[in-house]
């Protein structure tokens, strides 16, 4: 029959029920009963948390690694059960929900490959000059050592791979960081079979049962008081600006101040140069429609804005694009809550001055259509809020005067995940300025393709200037996000017997 959720949390090892509970809102289905948590379960999680960091803090990097690899193989062992009931909660399609496991899987791999290689430890040593003059200088040694127990908030468009062992998980536990997860309530069945597997990986490996803990609730008050509590050092987030930047708010009010790392929201602006416009316009336009309805345009590099010069380039780009956006038609969006701010979202744009209406959505109930918009890019720039995100599949055509005006647009954006480039060798010139410009508006710049689909790598950076995320110097997606859950650590003239084992070891 395979597995059937309990809806209880999974607090240091054990399955709890609370006095209140929520009701999931699945797309096919009946709901289910979950447990609403609160500030109880919240301060149990907790404590249990900091008490295994004193042990899971000083594991080894092999023993970490073996772990994440235990947690890989659970989670694959699952996965027919996984597919089923985040199909059923979410209404994404099989193949969806199966290759974001095997983006999840494979995250946790890649992690522990990275810690067991040790360069992300940054391990510095300035030995010690005991004749120097006119002052000695002690043995110094520097290591980044895990900063203690995470808050990770699920995300609700990616209910594995950005939720509870996704890449927020994936990286404070690589870092030795004990992670207490609030379960998104769009997914909560998801949520519990892939903690269900995180427990069972935490048995084989012999870890500290308080090292995970996974609380489901709906409630604003559960998430305000898993950032407040004391003994939480920093916290993992994707979602909305304005969830966001409240829990951002609480992190910094509160006595000790920690770090709140959040992926927000971004319009991910593609800019189509002159030659490029003119030699593949319409190729170009289908390519975009293509992003914009990925995922229903439910993801974060959705590119919401296009900015191009009026011409027979832009006419094939937008014919190509309506025609290609049409015959999408209409998909189901992950909750009723997304679909409403989607409706309000195209209501706002398609009132705006200066907008004209290329393809008019329709969004019933949780089903929702395309829906793109022109304007020029004085409207665009004189009103602020059509810069803002509209989380679903809207995309606004932005037409300059010149190359010049389109770099004007550039330098008025706000922080952005992406920013992309679609150019021909002929454009390289024109380009160029825009450089230095998108640089410092977004973490990800693109030639020539666009931003959905975020590969997880070394290098990859999925974070920006604000209100991209609140972190500018920090990615949620790659090996660099481990950083963030880690800090530095000088020894100086530390007997080798108090040392951590990495300043120790290879």
């Amino acid at each position: 029959m395979g597995y059937e959720p309990h809806g209880k949390h999974l607090i240091a090892g054990d399955w709890v029920s609370s006095q209140n509970t929520f009701t999931s809102q699945p797309v096919t289905g009946e709901g289910q009963s979950f447990s609403e948590g609160g500030a109880d379960e919240v301060d149990r999680a907790v404590r249990a948390a900091e008490e295994a960091f004193a042990t899971y803090g000083w594991t080894s990097r092999e023993e970490r690694a073996a772990f994440l690899e235990a947690i890989s193989e659970e989670i694959d062992a699952r996965g027919d059960d996984i597919t089923r009931l985040g199909c059923a909660e979410t209404g994404l399609p099989e193949a969806r929900l199966q290759g974001e496991r095997g983006r999840t899987t494979g995250q946790l791999r890649l992690f522990a490959s990275h810690i067991r290689d040790g360069a992300y430890l940054d391990r510095r040593h300035d030995a010690a000059l005991p004749d120097r003059q006119p002052l000695p200088r002690s043995d110094l040694k520097m290591v980044q050592r895990p900063i203690g127990p995470v808050a990770v908030f699920g995300a609700s468009n990616f209910p594995l791979a950005f939720s509870t062992a996704g890449g927020d998980t994936a990286s404070a536990l690589a870092a030795g960081c004990p992670v207490v997860v609030k379960g998104h309530p769009a997914h909560p069945a998801t949520g519990e079979i892939v903690a269900d597997a995180i427990a069972a990986a935490i048995a084989r490996c012999g870890m500290p049962a308080g090292i995970f803990s996974l609380i489901q609730g709906s409630s604003h008050d559960l998430g305000g008081s898993l950032v407040r509590h004391p003994l939480i050092n920093a916290v993992g987030f994707t979602g909305s600006l304005g969830a966001g930047r409240a829990l951002f708010d609480l992190c910094a009010a509160r006595p000790v101040p920690i770090p709140f790392f959040g992926e927000l929201g971004s319009v991910n602006p593609v800019f189509v140069m002159p030659r490029a416009l003119a030699q593949r316009g319409a190729e170009l336009g289908a390519a975009w429609a293509g992003s914009l309805t990925m995922g229903v345009g439910q993801f974060c590099t959705n590119p919401g804005i296009v900015v191009a010069t009026e011409g027979a380039g832009l006419d094939a780009f937008i014919k190509a694009a309506t025609d290609a956006l049409e015959a999408a038609g209409e998909s189901v969006m992950l909750t009723d809550g997304i679909a409403d701010a989607f409706r309000r979202g195209v209501a706002e744009v398609g009132s705006a001055s200066g907008v004209q209406e290329l393809l008019k959505s329709t969004c019933d109930h949780r089903n929702a259509a395309p829906a793109v918009y022109k304007v020029d890019a004085e409207s665009w720039l004189a009103n602020a809020v059509l810069a803002e995100e509209v989380f679903g599949p809207l995309g606004i055509l932005v037409t300059a005067s010149g190359p010049g005006q389109m770099l004007d647009v550039a330098r008025s954006l706000q922080g952005q995940l992406t920013a992309t480039l679609q150019m021909d060798d002929a454009d390289t010139d024109i380009a160029r300025p825009f450089v230095p410009v998108l640089e410092r508006k977004a973490g990800r710049v693109l030639v020539n393709g666009f931003p959905t689909g975020v590969e997880v790598a070394d290098a990859m950076v999925h974070g920006g200037p604000y209100p991209a995320s609140t972190n500018f110097g920090a990615t949620s997606v790659g090996t660099l996000a481990i950083r963030r859950f880690l800090r530095p650590v000088c020894y100086q003239n530390m007997p080798d017997a108090l040392l951590p084992g990495d300043l120790n070891s290879n």
